[in-house]
């Protein structure tokens, strides 16, 4: 495949201002699949302030016409959506059902906003003295920096690229190093799609930290949408705070999975391997904990074993594979830490618990007896591994349930009033009752807690990129 591996600036891809590279390797084999352009200040600068100088014309640019961008946009990678899949398999290492999966969630986000940009709503009502009428509208916040993973390389970017440039803002994207492929695909079916230049721009900063702060203390820069770790989050929170920019973060997960004494265990075991194993494990909205009723327990565990016992394990790119590779030998190596730490505190390896020789695998892994104060359940694993946490009564799930930092999402199985009775007392920002995917582009998603700030889709998300202004009016 033939991969665009520059930067994007004002409308032009560009090797940047020192032309110094940095490998994007496909985590199945350690290949290399490109040399990527390394961002520096100057580069950085520049796209702030392509950005900023594209600012008035697009905030001006009628509705419908940044609607009918997004459209085209989200008609071409439609179009391209298998070789946009294939990009993810290659630098991310997932499934390439995972992948498609991946690259059909996120074109719908341009479809989304593209209808969503004529839609901002306003108010208009007399004052209760009767003095003045309010009037209430919108207006773009300005140029939005946007920080992106490397887990949904598409779905992040699209996540929130679209819902800015419905607002009317322009934007910089900073994906992540390990999947800059993907982002570049998304930006360059922009650019066909007629984004004007500027309004969209591009960078690969190394190192990062820094060149973020550098950004987000740029007097153009008014907003920060983050996807990423809660210790990331922290760090730019305190960097928007010196010249208060609007910050939005989407952060870490622990996400429980709660089994209620007469769930239907078919169902629980079927939304299990979805919540789990969807991505890899590798998902902010992964079930992490699962807490199931002792009477449920040992069979539940045994199922999972049984069926994850038949998943073929290797390169995404062959399509019959049901699991791929995690992003890194790194990130492998972390899941295996998790992994030999519960076994030595106690848990009970039911199947897998296996690193790979070659590539970054790591086997489906179900682990029972697992304590809720083991650093398993404590910690977002990121990886295809199940851990089981028997309890007794109700109260105590729900209980350790919330015993977390975290917030993001939460899955509840069971008989559908108390599945419905437990989900109210679960603090997460999104709960899963008798299902195993919640998220949609029509949907807001976003946690409580320490798991973020803010929501993205859904008609919410436009409003992230908006800020709202009052015109008091004598008549």
């Amino acid at each position: 495949m033939t991969f665009i591996s520059d930067l994007f600036i004002n409308g032009r891809w560009t090797p940047g201002a020192t032309d110094s590279r940095f490998p994007v390797i496909n985590p199945a084999d350690g290949s290399l699949l490109a040399s990527f352009a390394a961002a520096d200040e100057i580069d950085c600068d520049a796209a702030v302030e392509a950005a900023a100088a594209a600012l008035p014309a697009w905030s001006a640019t009628p509705p419908r016409e940044r609607g009918e961008i997004l459209r085209r946009a989200f008609e071409i990678l439609t179009e391209e959506k298998e070789q946009l899949a294939e990009t993810i398999v290659l630098e991310n290492g997932k499934s390439y059902a995972d992948a498609l999966g991946e690259a059909n969630y996120a074109i719908e986000f341009f479809r989304w906003f593209a209808e969503e940009a004529v839609r901002i709503r306003g108010d208009f009502r007399l004052s209760p003295s009767g003095d003045k009428h309010i009037v209430v509208t919108h207006q773009p916040i300005g140029v939005s920096l946007l920080v992106t993973p490397w887990n949904f390389p598409a779905a992040m970017a699209t996540r929130k690229i679209a819902p800015a440039l419905a607002a009317g803002c322009t934007v910089i994207l900073k994906p992540a190093r390990e999947t800059p492929l993907t982002a570049t695909h998304v930006v360059d079916a922009l650019r066909r799609a007629g984004v004007p230049d500027g309004v969209v721009n591009l960078v690969t900063p190394v190192p990062t930290g820094p060149a973020i702060a550098r950004m987000l203390h740029h007097p153009d820069v008014r907003k920060l949408s983050f996807t990423g770790s809660t210790e990331v989050g922290r760090i730019l929170l305190h960097e928007a705070a010196d010249n208060v920019v609007s910050a939005s973060m989407e952060l870490g997960g622990n996400a429980p999975f709660v089994i209620l004494p007469g769930a239907d265990l078919d169902a629980a075991v079927d939304g299990a391997l979805v919540a789990k194993m969807r991505n890899g494990g590798s998902a902010c909205t992964a079930a992490n904990r699962f807490y199931v009723h002792s009477s449920l327990a040992e069979d539940f565990a045994h199922r999972m074993a049984t069926e994850l016992e038949e998943w073929s394990v290797g390169p995404g790119i062959d399509r019959e594979n049901k699991l791929g590779a995690l992003v890194s030998v790194h990130e492998r190596d972390k899941v295996a830490e998790l992994v030999d730490a519960a076994v030595a505190a106690g848990a009970f390896v039911v199947t897998g618990g296996n690193s790979s020789e070659h590539g970054a695998f790591y086997s489906p892994t179900v682990l029972s007896g697992v304590s809720h104060e083991s650093p398993i359940a404590r910690t977002e694993i990121f990886g295809p591994v199940t851990s089981v946490i028997e309890y007794d009564d109700v109260d105590d799930a729900v209980r350790m349930a919330n015993d977390t930092i975290y917030g993001l999402i939460a899955y509840v199985y069971g008989e559908s009033a108390p599945a419905l009775a437990v989900a109210q007392r679960l603090d997460a920002g999104m709960v899963a009752v008798n299902r195993a995917v919640l998220s949609d582009p029509a949907a807001p998603f976003g946690g409580m807690k320490q798991s973020g700030l803010g929501r993205e889709g859904s008609s919410e998300g436009i409003l992230e990129f908006l800020e709202e202004k009052y015109i008091g009016i004598d008549l």
